[in-house]
């Protein structure tokens, strides 16, 4: 379960990074302003998993252990 959880959170990241990274680009090469707010709202989605993701994995195994 453990395992599945940080692969899961590792996924998250990389999806945050990879939509921030687009994003940026998109916004640099002077690209469509429409795509640049898609791939930031998807970086914001991306972030609030991570973090619902990480604030599990806390809950779950960051307790006191006996």
């Amino acid at each position: 379960m453990q395992i599945l959880l940080n692969i899961a959170i590792a996924l998250a990241l990389i999806f945050t990074v990879g939509a921030l990274g687009l994003g940026l680009w998109n916004m640099l090469k002077g690209g469509s302003g429409n795509t640049s707010q898609k791939l930031m709202r998807m970086r914001v989605i991306g972030q609030a998993v991570a973090l619902i993701l990480l604030m599990g994995a806390l809950f779950l195994f960051g307790g006191p252990h006996s």
